[in-house]
């Protein structure tokens, strides 16, 4: 925009003008797109909004040609909420929905209407024939909650499943490698649901001894570094070659 000399509007129309005179490479791009569908994960706390999120998800899932995500964020704000009737796995999972429904006709005098039970179950029905809504769960400020969202993301798209990148490692290899780091529900309702506090205090322990880590003088300044190098050479002299050659850099 700067060099072109355009505002806002200007810059639109010129990037607009420009996928159309590439509209090959824009329709590639699109091939590799997928769906994240973010939702709060307060709607657990309310059936009617759990279902209405279901049946969402669901006509999204069925409008949109696209590889796609369910996902509960804020995970870790459940918690603070009242109790669940059921575990965490019944809500990401979507098991038998007909267990909901006392628990949608407690929420409120009007949902025990027998003409909304006839529609809640017939809206469940639904929901179970086509089979397809599930969740992923984030809590957004956790590095392993994140890094198991985008292993999800991987898998959905198809990348997870090719070569990895700068080895050869087999479809088979990066599969085992990639189902190892999965972190199972019942973890994660451990970790944000049972013992929230008992994890916490741990997780804030580790930050602080990582803290102190990196306050903690370098051992060069001492000059016990120079034995480490030196044990680290021998160690190199005696293994067999590899066939690859290592420069070191001080």
């Amino acid at each position: 925009m700067v060099e072109e000399e355009l505002g806002p509007n200007g810059g639109v129309l010129y990037a607009l003008e420009e996928l159309e005179n590439n509209i090959e490479w824009l329709e590639q791009g699109l091939g590799r797109l997928g769906v994240l569908h973010l939702t709060d994960s307060y709607i657990l706390t309310m059936p009617s909004l759990y279902i209405s999120t279901l049946l969402l998800s669901l006509r999204a899932m069925l409008q949109m040609d696209l590889p796609h995500l369910n996902v509960l964020t804020k995970i870790d704000n459940l918690s603070a909420y009242a109790p669940l009737p059921f575990n965490l796995d019944y809500y990401t999972e979507v098991h038998d929905l007909t267990y909901l429904l006392p628990h949608l006709a407690a929420e409120s005098s009007i949902l025990q209407n027998p003409k909304f039970e006839g529609l809640n179950k017939a809206i469940i029905e639904l929901v179970e024939d086509f089979g397809l809504v599930g969740f992923e769960t984030l809590a957004v400020e956790d590095k392993k909650s994140m890094m198991m969202l985008l292993q999800a993301v991987d898998r959905a798209g198809g990348y997870a499943f090719g070569s990895a990148e700068g080895a050869n490692d087999t479809v088979w290899q990066v599969a085992m490698r990639e189902g190892m780091a999965t972190m199972d529900i019942k973890d994660v309702q451990e970790r944000w649901i049972d013992a929230k506090d008992e994890y916490d205090d741990k997780q804030r322990r580790e930050w602080e001894e990582e803290a102190k880590a990196r306050d903690t003088p370098s051992l060069t300044e001492d000059g016990e570094d120079d034995e480490v190098d030196d044990d680290i050479e021998e160690i190199e002299k005696q293994a067999p070659s590899s066939g690859v050659k290592v420069v070191r850099r001080n």
